[in-house]
């Protein structure tokens, strides 16, 4: 269906590490949007000043996109072109987007999401476990539903990818010892594309005892291995 608008959203990834992963389009699209919506607005000040850009930059986040997305998509409707980015990495991806992308899409304003950094799928590919197929989990619950979370991917034939914080990390890997076993093969890969960048390979127990042993910082990404992954 064709758009009723010459109005538009950009939804732009953003380096998760090293500043040199921005791409040629995504500096272009961004100096093209009319206004660009960021999750942290100072940490998106200081990306366009790195480019050498300027633009409009107003707050997009958890805590507010319910009730200005209405907004946003009558400045679309009016014709406005709008960039939206998140801290790093693609938006959506365990970061806000889907509200604002729903709603362009049945306002039938034109949606766009250009290629770029997403931290799961370098760490995928580090990690040395299949990945053919797999299961992206983001980040597990805090408390309510994480057990019944945890059974349902432990019985998933499949590679399972998760999102993880550094003070959380221990919790997390003593929770897949117990669900999954602790034979499985998994890797915690973290700073990813930054100097430290790192990935801890072993099965599941020889990591868990290593996060007893170590301060690991930085977001991490957790990949464990299936049940018929090859030990």
């Amino acid at each position: 269906m064709e758009t009723t608008t010459n109005g538009q959203l950009i939804v732009i990834p953003t380096p998760i590490g090293n500043l040199g992963d921005i791409t040629a389009r995504s500096k272009e699209m961004l100096e093209s949007c009319d206004l660009v919506l960021a999750e942290d607005t100072r940490v998106t000040r200081k990306l366009l000043t790195m480019l050498g850009l300027q633009a409009q930059v107003f707050p997009f986040h958890q805590h507010n996109e319910h009730h200005t997305t209405p907004g946003w998509i009558h400045q679309m409707e009016l014709g406005k072109k709008i960039g939206l980015v998140s801290d790093a990495g693609t938006p959506g991806i365990s970061d806000p987007a889907f509200l604002l992308v729903r709603a362009a899409i049945q306002a039938q304003i034109q949606v766009t999401c250009l290629p770029g950094p997403t931290a799961f799928v370098p760490a995928l590919v580090m990690s040395g476990i299949p990945c053919d197929r797999f299961y992206f989990g983001g980040f597990l619950p805090p408390k309510k539903g994480r057990k019944t979370r945890w059974e349902f991917m432990a019985s998933l034939p499949c590679t399972l990818v998760l999102y993880e914080s550094p003070h959380r990390i221990q919790k997390t890997l003593k929770e897949a010892v117990q669900f999954c076993g602790g034979e499985r093969q998994a890797a915690v890969v973290r700073e990813i594309s930054k100097l430290f960048e790192e990935a801890i390979r072993g099965n599941l127990s020889e990591l868990e005892e290593k996060s007893k042993q170590s301060t690991w910082k930085g977001e991490m990404v957790l990949v464990i291995g299936s049940e018929t992954c090859d030990q």
